[in-house]
């Protein structure tokens, strides 16, 4: 049966985007569900990894999906990758959670043209691109699994039996 709160809306079962926002809502939210069995110091602790740690990996995830989710609205944000953007896993959730949201009612409110439109934009350096929307949101989905895929492997090293992600459990929950 599906869950409501992730079910793909009826005639949007391949429009990328909007299946790929909802499968990343109910990773997201399987991840941070698992996190919740490590004390502070655990789920805080160094570990060989890019960011560090579990929050900081979870913390790149939450600031990359923000800075493209400003591009993608026209109202980019200038942040730092590894910016903090908090200090614990309570407000970091939180706000991953309304990312998520924003980001499922972006991808809900595409119209039939999208496929067809760039988005032109400055990275980090300042440096200038116009790239096409359809591509943006390939690399949006596809950098937040990568992630994911480290912060699973984090879990790993920390002791916890990390979640199913795999895609396809998420479209059997889904009902798609």
């Amino acid at each position: 049966m599906a869950n409501d709160g992730f079910a793909i809306p009826p005639g949007r079962s391949g429009d990328h985007p909007a299946v790929f926002s909802r499968y990343s809502r109910w990773a997201n939210g399987r991840l941070y569900d698992a996190c919740t069995d490590l004390d502070r110091a655990e789920y805080m602790a160094e570990r060989p990894s890019f960011f560090g740690s579990i929050h900081r990996t979870l913390n790149h995830i939450l600031v990359a999906d923000l800075i493209w989710l400003g591009r993608l609205q026209g109202a980019p944000v200038q942040l730092a990758l590894d910016h903090q953007l908090h200090d614990d896993r309570e407000g970091l959730r939180a706000a991953r959670e309304a990312c998520d949201d924003d980001l499922v009612a972006h991808c809900d409110a595409l119209d039939g043209d999208w496929r067809d439109a760039h988005v032109a934009y400055a990275n980090s350096r300042g440096d200038r691109f116009q790239t096409p929307l359809v591509q943006v949101y390939w690399h949006l989905f596809n950098h937040q699994t990568h992630h994911r895929g480290q912060v699973h492997g984090l879990l790993s090293q920390a002791g916890v039996t990390p979640p199913p992600l795999d895609l396809i459990f998420f479209l059997r929950e889904a009902g798609a």
